[in-house]
């Protein structure tokens, strides 16, 4: 069998690694006409996002380790504690990086400049059309090409759009700020506005927040918008807030993130010979701190199915069947948690350390201790 995988990103050369995996080829398409090196900012791979990559071929010595998480109020009251396997704090364009090396290793073909503009399933095989004139033909094709995808939209025109949840994304450094905590701890500070942050091996703060904006912006139009501006306004949301008084004192430029998004519940995962992985089919805002980790997961599972279903259709509908809930679960809980990273009240915060313990920390773990079979046969 041959796979069509259009996505260059993360998700599209996970795929195509567990494919081949599976004993299928598969040749990964990308629209852009260049690598994607340098681009992106940070992201967390939780302990069961490393455990599909690791299936997939990749080791999990990459970025910093992550063993705790601590949520707090802004006047450092702890909410919740979790603790469990290692996670890891990684840029984006390291772990493009180690997925594009790995791809090249295994003689995975990447082509670049291939913008999908039509598919055509027929009774033997899929053929996709790209922007510059050219074709390429395989048994099936698989859009992993983001949360605007093409791929979706070909599927059902009719298939939703990400929604903006009402916030952007910013993240900076801040230097001697008097600031410091457990280099492998993550901190969660809900406050007036939602802050997050942890202490690099150097004792620098790294630190990424959300502010509350009706309108979407773009990262483009972001990035237009001078930096002091956008740390005056975070200054002025957080007011007293600690700490993230001291760290906005302390941090000279601002990288804004882009608007936080979230796919709504997609209809149709697959047609034909054609099917979604990765956030073209389920996108939790990053709140969930799982968007990676689930996006390897599906494709893992897509690969496992593949592998032991012949019929492409029962194929399809059992990783359908086997994702689903799993993805739609914690994106859901991922858009309650954005209700409280644009602050929480006073009711909020003395019912929270409560929530935490019944609710949060046991979902949260249960979501990491996942892990996907690769020995286990697929059943239908």
């Amino acid at each position: 069998m041959k796979a069509l995988v259009i996505g260059g990103g993360i998700a599209g050369p996970v795929t195509a690694l567990a494919l081949r995996k599976a004993g299928i080829d598969a040749v990964v398409f990308e629209a852009y006409d260049t690598t994607a090196d340098g681009v992106g900012g940070m992201l967390t791979v939780a302990p069961n996002g490393l455990a599909a990559l690791k299936i997939a071929g990749l080791g999990s010595d990459f970025g910093d380790p992550l063993r705790h998480m601590v949520m707090t109020d802004a006047q450092g009251r702890t909410l919740g504690r979790i603790t469990g396997d290692t996670s890891r704090v990684v840029m984006r364009a390291e772990l493009y990086q180690r997925l594009r090396e790995l791809t090249v290793a295994q003689r995975i073909k990447v082509e670049y400049g291939k913008r999908l503009v039509d598919v055509e399933s027929r009774e033997n095989g899929v053929t996709a059309t790209f922007s510059d004139g050219t074709s390429e033909s395989g048994d099936l094709l698989v859009g992993a090409d983001g949360i605007r995808s093409v791929v979706r939209k070909i599927i059902d025109p009719g298939a939703p759009d990400p929604e903006y949840v009402g916030l952007l994304g910013f993240g900076s450094y801040a230097e001697n700020s008097g600031v410091h905590g457990d280099p492998e701890t993550m901190y969660f500070v809900f406050g007036s506005s939602f802050l997050g942050y942890w202490e690099l091996p150097d004792g620098t703060i790294a630190w990424f927040n959300n502010l509350a904006v009706p309108e979407p912006l773009t990262t483009a139009e972001m990035d237009a918008i001078p930096a002091a501006t956008w740390l005056d306004r975070l200054r002025e949301a957080y007011g007293d807030d600690m700490p993230a008084k001291q760290l906005l004192a302390h941090s000279s430029t601002v990288i804004g993130g882009g608007p936080l998004e979230i796919m709504p519940s997609v209809p149709r995962w697959h047609r034909d010979r054609v099917v979604l992985v990765g956030d073209s089919a389920h996108a939790p805002s990053a709140s969930s701190g799982q968007g990676a980790s689930l996006a390897a997961e599906s494709a893992v599972q897509l690969a496992r199915c593949l592998r032991d279903i012949p019929d492409l259709t029962e194929a399809f509908a059992t990783y359908e069947r086997l994702r689903r809930p799993r993805v739609e679960r914690i994106a859901a809980r991922a858009a309650r948690t954005n209700s409280n990273k644009r602050g929480i009240g006073p009711i909020t915060r003395l019912l929270m350390p409560i929530m935490m313990k019944a609710f949060g920390a046991k979902a949260f773990t249960k979501d990491q201790n996942y892990r996907v079979d690769w020995d286990a046969q697929v059943s239908r």
